[in-house]
């Protein structure tokens, strides 16, 4: 038997058979049963290696045939679905024999685009169809929308999990097999092509990642071998207060060397096997620390380091990306022992964000808090946080989607088309990543459900919007050669203005004509047909955008806002200064000319 057929965990075809291997550290022996011996474990006994490990290569068993293993401890015989299973038949089901070698890349060689040209866009595949049933979306619905997305302008798509879970609706944070593609969904070959169909429309593939806990339902790992201590999980698990999270006693065990080798063999799997160009890690908080806050876990913080490590490694040009919410620039750096995740979501842009476009009242709205929130830099690096006000926690679990919380009672007012592209606009011009979620694009209103597809008609509906989505998105991505700035890392808050409620930023990367860009934010109901601000240099700065055009909503007013010379005046310390017109509740995006 060759070394190359003994390698690997789990089911690995190869020509003429499939070896098997699995941890098992307390079986007395083990077996493989499967729809290629008539499910009778004693044909095919797995012999002991090294280091508790069992091995045994089959012939005949090949892609598509069903298996599991079975494990004697003692009087406990356990009939269990491979660890590594990369497919099964379902959350309790049969693993499934599956060869990544038949599956046709077509010579797919995409290269995600750099970081400071990244448009994320937050999607969950069981929603991104257009239906009136009750039927769960699948991989190829959810391709189906693709085109949309590279009309919009957007270069990743962050799926929401799509590892196995229970049942056939979920956000997908309750993983059951974390190397099973959900079988709802297509299963793993119909990933493959999805990312494929985006990869020739040249937009990314992002997976999001479930390592804090796992389950807690559908758990073949749970006591996989026999073991446990204290009633707990066993080898994959701690086993004492370490295991509890807020989904369950099931945080795995970061200490033991074989489940490290577990979650990076997985992590490594999803940019290997499917082309994914990078991975969003869930809630890192329950990883890095016990309790989520600040008892830390040494070995949760060397297990990020190692993933991430072996991330850029091997497969360089690949982007992760912490859920962490709590503003730490260790997450974005290998020094002092930092994480080492090229991003994070950041907490500290999408709580002042959302407070200041949502408040009722004016007097509610601090410039204060939103000029911080733009402001924050990790580790001088602008593209170390990702950028948002709608995500699915942001817009679930007691809360909704931004137009619903400006208006609940018409959640598609006047007010609520103004203020959330307001939040729009700040997303797509302040330093970071910036995202979107799913339907946010066309107003989808109302909060994020696992089994309530979106509302396609209000993309027809909304024509508008989302071409006000696209022209930001495309000045972002500096599509005209106007706004290169807005890539940049450099940020100057050029005035603001509690009383008005009015911000001025100034964004940049080499500066000069072309580079340099200046957005005005007014979030007030009040008009200003002149009002002054400071300007970085005199000389002419072209209004590029204005978020009350009317080309966008019929409920926009097209407020007379203009083109600005600056005169070498000084005004908010500043060496120049211009007069701009701006509506209620508004943004404009300028910048400079020849």
């Amino acid at each position: 038997m060759s070394d190359e057929h003994r390698s690997g965990m789990g089911a690995v075809p190869h020509d003429g058979g499939t070896g098997f291997r699995v941890w098992a550290p307390h079986a007395d022996s083990v077996g493989v049963e499967g729809s290629f011996n008539g499910w009778d474990a004693a044909s095919n006994p797995m012999e002991a290696e090294d280091d508790a490990y069992w091995y045994a290569d089959i012939a005949g068993a090949e892609h598509g045939d069903e298996y599991r293993f079975v494990i004697r401890n003692g009087e406990q015989e356990l009939h269990r679905i491979d660890p590594y299973a990369r497919q099964v038949t379902n959350s309790v089901g049969n693993a499934v024999i599956h060869d990544h070698r038949l599956f046709d890349w077509r010579g797919d060689d995409f290269r995600l685009p750099g970081f400071h040209q990244l448009v994320l866009y937050e999607a969950h595949v069981g929603t991104l169809f257009d239906s009136t049933g009750d039927e769960p979306g699948t991989f190829a619905l959810a391709a189906a929308k693709l085109d949309h997305l590279a009309h919009l302008g957007i270069t990743a798509i962050q799926l929401m999990p799509v590892a196995e879970f229970a049942g056939s609706h979920s956000w997908g944070y309750n993983p059951a097999h974390i190397f099973a593609v959900e079988s709802t969904y297509g299963g793993p070959d119909a990933l493959k092509s999805f990312v494929l169909e985006a990869h020739q429309r040249g937009i990314g593939v992002l997976i999001d990642v479930v390592y804090n806990h796992f389950g807690p339902s559908d758990l073949s790992l749970w006591q996989f071998d026999g073991w446990n201590e204290f009633d707990r999980g066993g080898i994959y698990f701690f086993n004492d207060e370490r295991a509890t999270t807020p989904w369950g006693d099931t945080r795995p065990d970061y200490g033991r060397g074989e489940v490290r080798r577990f979650l990076r063999d997985n992590a490594l799997m999803w940019l290997r096997d499917y082309h994914a160009d990078g991975l969003r890690f869930d809630m890192t908080p329950y990883i890095r620390t016990v309790d989520g806050a600040g008892t830390e876990l040494p070995e949760g913080w060397s297990l990020l380091r190692w993933i991430n490590k072996s991330v850029h490694e091997q497969f360089p040009g690949h982007i992760t990306i912490a859920e962490d919410m709590q503003g730490n620039p260790g997450i974005t750096t290998f020094d002092d022992f930092g994480a080492g995740f090229d991003s994070q979501w950041d907490g500290r842009f999408v709580h002042p964000v959302r407070e200041a476009i949502e408040a009722y009242r004016d007097e509610d709205r601090s410039m204060e808090e939103v000029a911080d929130a733009v402001s924050v830099i990790y580790n001088g690096d602008p593209f170390h946080r990702v950028i948002y006000t709608e995500s699915h926690d942001e817009v679930a679990n007691g809360k909704s989607r931004v137009v619903s919380e400006i208006n609940p009672h018409d959640e598609h007012s006047w007010w609520s088309q103004k203020r959330s592209t307001l939040g729009a606009a700040l997303v797509l011009t302040s330093p970071g990543i910036p995202m979107l979620f799913q339907g946010q694009e066309f107003l989808e209103g109302g909060w994020f459900r696992d089994d309530v597809p979106l509302d396609w008609h209000l993309d027809r509906r909304f024509h508008g919007i989302v071409h006000l989505y696209r022209d930001l998105v495309e000045l972002r991505l500096d599509a005209d050669g106007t706004s290169a700035g807005l890539q940049g890392a450099g940020l100057q808050i050029l005035h603001r203005n509690d009383e008005a409620k009015v911000m001025a930023f100034h964004r940049w990367g080499d500066g000069g004509p072309g580079d340099d860009v200046v957005v005005v934010v007014n979030l007030s109901d009040t008009a200003f047909p002149e009002y002054r601000v400071g300007l970085p240099s005199p000389g002419l700065w072209r209004l590029r955008f204005n978020s009350d055009a009317a080309v966008y909503s019929d409920d926009f007013g097209d407020f007379d806002s203009f083109d600005v010379e600056a005169f070498p005046e000084g005004y908010d310390g500043c060496p120049a200064s211009g007069t701009f017109g701006i509506a209620p509740y508004t943004a404009l995006i300028y910048s400079r000319e020849n």
